[in-house]
């Protein structure tokens, strides 16, 4: 004989985790979805007002007395099921029965996902907003700090910390922008596919997504039952996120190291040894690094769960995969909020990092451009010259802060035959790291001035991302006002 729906084992691993996520997730989405639904139906003429207000009126005593008070019941597949009953228990079948009307809980579940979803990208965008208001504030404070600069891992030229933040600063821009463009994907409503081909009632569209603060709609019923594009756009940008910080992670642990001596991060951030008294461990950013780890491990999931699947219903796009893309969400979003916390109390040590700026012949390709320009020495030929005075000192161990003119000449002489036309003044000036920084003024250049302007660009570029996500929130504040309004026409 058959047992009986559900099986104990089916219950504990499937119906139950799932019934815990919508009611973490789903349950106010669900309730905002029944009231516009309601309305509409009324609206269009399909259910009476007087049945409309029924519904509404049982969604809002659900409501108050909150989803705590709907516990998982053995035998009620879902929360969907469960909070369906208590309407009908509540109104009673005829007016109650009503609800599900030119709806599926295909379309709904979708919808109530897309729900879910956007706020917690929305949430996500205002902490990479804050990280980069944060940062911006840093950039600006060290437009003069000078510092080495790395290429492959080893001291390449000077910079300044202004200009290592402007391309922090940046790819945080690029990827505040995958969040909008995951948040337009989630914000289009599936209602009115119902199962899949749409319904026989003339029902409006539109008019559930304006109520519910969709954007528009999702035009094919097909897609927006199949469609899984909104869950993989965000899972896509949280993957992004997570790789872009992760590099900085780990220069910021390379500049952490007492060998560097570039940071000074707060005593809030560092943990000590149990058993070596001078140990300060900045533990926090290990700790990033494993996070973002486990938001990128989270958004594989998801981007995994759906590379296989039918282009259709199926519970891979629906129950099984909120899990892993909430926690996705929910751990990047953690780590946004740690180094913002992080970048606030960080401080630098200027002055060692201002001598270490020169240091490791960091200004040797200054020095083969002042050849070309006040020498007239082709590039190459210029290169070649300063690569052998950089050898030779190398091999004498003569460090780069007692390069002399007559180094330079006698390679000259080595590569050339003969001897350079260059003064020591001039030779000093080019090994300067301050002066290497402040010629280098092209658009985007380590010059103050010049990355003073990339960061104005980018103050643009974060004031556009608070506009947008400030018309985002209002969009939805004003769906429920113009909800609420509805409701009291019933």
């Amino acid at each position: 004989m058959p047992g009986s729906f559900p099986h104990s084992v089916y219950s504990r691993h499937v119906l139950q985790p799932a019934y815990a996520d919508a009611q973490a997730h789903l349950f106010a989405p669900m309730l905002d979805a029944h009231d516009a639904h309601a309305v509409m139906l009324a609206e269009c003429g399909i259910i009476t007002a007087e049945n409309a207000a029924a519904i509404v009126h049982a969604v809002a005593a659900i409501r108050a007395a909150g989803v705590e008070q709907y516990a998982y019941q053995p035998g009620i597949e879902d929360l969907f099921f469960r909070i369906e009953g208590e309407i009908i228990a509540l109104v009673g079948p005829d007016y109650g029965g009503n609800l599900q009307l030119a709806r599926s809980r295909n379309d709904l579940g979708h919808a109530l996902a897309r729900m879910a979803l956007r706020t917690r990208v929305l949430a996500v965008s205002d902490c990479v907003l804050t990280l980069r208001t944060v940062i911006m504030a840093q950039a600006r404070r060290h437009l003069d700090t000078l510092m080495p600069g790395y290429t492959h891992t080893q001291p390449a030229q000077p910079v300044t910390f202004a200009h290592y933040l402007a391309g922090v600063l940046t790819f945080l821009a690029h990827d505040q922008a995958k969040f909008a463009d995951a948040y337009a994907a989630a914000n289009a409503s599936p209602l009115g596919a119902a199962a899949l081909t749409g319904t026989g009632f003339p029902i409006d569209r539109q008019r559930v997504a304006d109520l519910l603060g969709f954007d528009g709609i999702v035009l094919s019923t097909q897609h927006a039952i199949g469609g899984g594009e909104y869950l993989t756009d965000t899972a896509f940008a949280v993957q992004a996120l997570a790789v872009d910080l992760s590099r900085m992670t780990h220069d910021l642990l390379v500049r952490a190291t007492q060998e560097a001596n570039a940071l000074q991060i707060d005593n809030s951030f560092i943990q000590i040894s149990s058993i070596m008294p001078q140990k300060r461990n900045p533990v926090v950013l290990e700790h990033l690094r494993a996070r973002l780890s486990r938001a990128l491990g989270y958004a594989q999931t998801v981007v995994t769960q759906c590379h296989n699947i039918p282009y259709g219903d199926t519970q891979d796009i629906e129950d099984e995969i909120l899990p892993p893309l909430f926690h996705a969400l929910a751990t990047i979003e953690e780590c946004l909020e740690l180094y913002t916390a992080f970048f606030e109390t960080l401080l630098l040590n200027e002055e060692h990092l201002r001598a270490r700026a020169g240091e490791g012949f960091t200004t040797a390709t200054e020095l083969a451009d002042t050849l070309v320009r006040e020498t007239r020495l082709p590039f190459r030929l210029a290169h070649k010259t300063v690569a052998g005075m950089v050898q030779s000192a190398v091999k004498a161990g003569v460090p780069s802060s007692r390069l002399t003119l007559a180094m330079l000449q006698t390679s000259a002489h080595e590569v050339l035959g003969h001897a350079l036309d260059l003064s020591a003044a001039q030779f000093q000036q080019a090994l300067d790291p301050e002066h290497f920084v402040q010629v280098r003024s092209g658009p985007g250049g380590v010059a103050p001035a010049a990355t003073a302007v990339v960061l104005d660009d980018l103050q643009q570029a974060l004031d556009t991302g608070a506009a947008w996500l400030a018309a985002a929130q209002t969009r939805l504040a004003t769906a429920a006002a113009r909800r609420a309004g509805a409701i009291e026409q019933q």
